[in-house]
């Protein structure tokens, strides 16, 4: 008995594009919604709406950090703000290129920060409830910064370093509680949550033996705030996103392999436990880098993968457009901080979490009636 022809498997139109594979060759199909770019025998497949939504934010932030630099206790002209930002002479040039500006680039890559450490965190952890300030990571910087401070065992400057090693630290205690055989999502953000509330509890110890004029710094420190904030802590956060640009870009890709189910992961050859290590690893030092510029500013982290989510309707975590919502919401409400009880600075980390509180209880009791039905 003859056998028939092979049966082909045809991709959907409406597939996702990491589960087609070599989309966008000639004579393959190529999913809807989708567009390829070609360079020489490179090709990339790239979502349009996730393009469009990406401009888009672009353009909210340049307008959201135009706002920034303009307004004060001081309005400066948008005209007189962009030629300062292109080098022209402008009698503003000190209120904006020195004051102004120092903050502002601190506040915007502290939210490119945290945006995509938490898009990578909760890629892994496959939970919305996933962040770097949920399960532990900056209550670690903040345990080490304010040790430190409390105690007056290092200068100013070595601060931002304690924070990344003591993010770092509370990340790998999670991961060793955490892993059995393999890492369960679920298992991950609970002992994630149970190390953050013991850290918190060693903060307050720390705040209590510390002299009052330092604790009361230190307690400032751990709003989040950006007041201050200049070049010294911009500098080594430009730096850490520059080098760990190659590794952000193998990020954006291994997320497909880690966001469908570990059966199909697995036989799609993916090393499942070193791709979770290194996205994982990748979110750490991004958060713990952030925290060390501006301190906790909570639930960005939480807030921004999920907004992105929504605004691309996309399968994965949009690395790239998570960025830029941290990005935007870090310097609105640095704004907004600014101006909303002038002449009185609230700290930022005070409105990111009067937006991602509420946000977070939403999403608990989103779960349960979810679970109950």
């Amino acid at each position: 008995m003859n056998a028939g022809p092979p049966t082909r498997l045809a991709a959907r139109p409406d597939a996702p594009a990491d589960r087609l594979g070599a989309v966008g060759r000639p004579g393959r199909p190529r999913p809807a919604g989708y567009a390829v770019l070609r360079a020489g025998p490179a090709s990339v497949l790239l979502h349009l709406r996730s393009a469009a939504v990406a401009c888009a934010l672009t353009l909210l932030l340049l307008a959201a950090c135009t706002a920034a630099l303009s307004i004060g206790r001081q309005t400066v002209p948008p005209t007189e703000v962009w030629a300062v930002l292109l080098g022209e002479p402008s009698r503003y040039e000190v209120l904006v290129g020195t004051l102004r500006l120092p903050r502002l680039v601190t506040g915007l890559l502290v939210g490119l920060a945290l945006g995509a450490a938490g898009a990578l965190i909760q890629t892994v952890a496959r939970n919305p409830l996933a962040s770097p300030d949920v399960i532990g990571v900056t209550h670690g910087a903040a345990a080490m910064t304010v040790g430190a401070m409390t105690f007056g065992l290092v200068s100013a400057s070595v601060l931002p370093y304690l924070s990344v090693l003591g993010g770092v630290l509370a990340a790998a205690l999670v991961w060793l509680f955490a892993w059995r055989g393999g890492l369960h999502a679920a298992r991950f953000v609970l002992i994630g949550i149970g190390v953050a509330v013991a850290l918190r509890s060693v903060v307050q110890l720390f705040l209590t033996k510390g002299e009052p004029i330092v604790a009361q710094q230190a307690t400032v420190w751990m709003t989040g705030s950006l007041n201050g904030r200049g070049w010294e802590q911009a500098g080594p956060l430009a730096i850490t996103l520059l080098v760990l640009l190659p590794a952000l870009l193998w990020a954006a890709r291994a997320q497909r392999a880690v966001g469908v189910d570990d059966d199909t992961a697995i036989g799609l050859g993916t090393r499942l436990g070193r791709v979770r290590l290194g996205l994982v690893g990748i979110g750490v030092l991004l958060a713990a880098m952030a925290t060390g510029a501006a301190g906790p500013v909570d639930f960005v982290a939480l807030l921004s993968p999920q907004i992105a989510r929504r605004l691309t309707r996309t399968a994965q975590l949009p690395l790239l457009t998570s960025a830029l919502v941290g990005a935007l919401l870090v310097v609105v409400a640095d704004l907004g901080a600014r101006q909303l009880l002038y002449p009185v600075e609230l700290p930022v980390g005070v409105l990111t979490a009067a937006v991602g509180a509420p946000y977070l209880m939403w999403l608990i009791a989103r779960g349960r009636t979810g679970g109950r039905a």
